[in-house]
C-alpha cells in the first residue's frame, strides 16, 4: 500500500506530495503509480542511480494538484491538438497552462502541464493524470472517426459556395462521419478557406495527409485526402493559402478531398462554415 504524507521538514513545500518508498518498489513502479515521467521524478529528487532506491526513502512527487495540474512528456508525433484531445481539454486551456503563444511549436521532450478536472484530483494533493484516450498510430487524434464505413449522399454543386478545391461534385458523409467529400483534380491545390493556425499536419490512415486549421470562434477546419502538404504545425494561413495537393482516395480511387468543420468539438455543415 502506498504510504502518503505531507512534508513538514525544511526545504520541502507543505503542499508537495511525498511518497515513502516501500520494500520491493522501484523508481519505475512509483513513477507509473503517480503517472509522472520517470526521468523527471529522478531529476526532481536528485536520484542518480535508480538501483540504489531504498525502503523508507522519501520521494517528492512533481506537480501536485494544488494548482490543478498534471504533467505530460511530449513524444515524437505529438501535437498540442492531439494532446488536448487525448485529455479532453481545450487547446486554449493547454496553451494557457503552459504560457504558450499560438505560434509556439511543440518539441519532442517538452514537459507539459495538463489542467486537471476536479474529479481527476486525488485527496491530499496527490498528482493525478488520466490515461490518454486512444489515438491514431501516428499520435494524432482521429479527426474523422472510423475510416471503415463511408455513407455518401450527393448534393447539387452550388457555384456560390467557395470550397477548398474546385468541386466537380459534393458528397455529404451521413454515416459515422459528418462533412463533405469534394471531387476534384489530382494534384490541384487545396486552399484554406480562412485565416488561422495549423495545429496538426501529417498522415492519417485511410485519408492520406491531413491538415487541421484552428480558427477564431472555436472552429477547427479539417482538410483530408492530400497527397502532399505544404504547411506544418504552427504555420499561419490566410484565406486562399495553399495547404497541400489533392490526392487519390484509397477507397473511391478518385481525387477526393474530405472537408470537415467543427465548432467546440461539434461537427457543423461545412457549406455554412465561415469563409474568412
Amino acid at each position: 500500500m502506498l504510504a502518503l504524507g505531507l512534508a513538514a521538514a525544511a526545504g520541502i513545500n507543505a503542499q508537495e506530495t511525498i511518497h515513502i518508498v516501500q520494500r520491493g518498489e522501484t523508481i519505475y513502479s512509483i513513477a507509473r503509480s503517480y503517472k509522472v515521467d520517470i526521468d523527471e521524478l529522478m531529476r526532481f529528487n536528485g536520484v542518480l542511480d535508480p538501483q540504489k532506491l531504498r525502503a523508507g526513502q522519501r520521494l517528492a512527487i512533481p506537480a501536485g494538484t494544488a494548482s490543478g495540474l498534471g504533467e505530460y512528456r511530449v513524444k515524437r508525433g505529438d501535437t498540442l491538438y492531439s494532446i488536448a484531445r487525448q485529455y479532453d481539454i481545450t487547446l486554449q486551456s493547454l496553451r494557457n497552462a503552459n504560457n504558450f503563444s499560438e505560434a509556439y511549436v511543440l518539441k519532442e521532450g517538452d514537459l507539459l502541464k495538463i489542467p486537471l478536472k476536479p474529479e481527476e484530483r486525488h485527496r491530499a494533493g496527490e498528482t493525478a493524470l488520466p490515461p490518454p484516450a486512444p489515438s491514431s498510430a501516428s499520435g494524432r487524434p482521429p479527426p474523422f472517426g472510423s475510416s471503415g464505413t463511408r455513407v455518401m449522399e450527393p448534393k447539387a454543386v452550388d457555384d456560390s459556395i467557395r470550397w477548398p478545391v474546385a468541386a466537380k461534385a459534393v458528397l455529404y458523409m451521413t454515416g459515422k462521419l459528418y462533412g463533405v467529400a469534394l471531387l476534384g483534380e489530382r494534384s490541384e491545390p487545396v486552399k484554406s478557406l480562412t485565416q488561422g493556425t495549423v495545429v496538426s499536419a501529417g498522415p492519417y490512415r485511410g485519408f492520406g495527409k491531413v491538415a487541421i486549421v484552428q480558427v477564431s470562434g472555436g472552429y477547427l477546419y479539417v482538410y483530408g485526402g492530400c497527397e502532399s502538404l505544404t504547411v506544418k504545425e504552427g504555420d499561419k494561413v490566410k484565406p486562399g493559402s495553399e495547404l497541400g495537393k489533392l490526392g487519390i482516395d484509397a477507397v473511391s480511387r478518385k481525387p477526393q478531398l474530405f472537408f470537415l468543420v467543427y465548432q467546440s468539438s461539434t461537427p457543423i455543415d461545412p457549406a455554412k462554415a465561415p469563409r474568412a
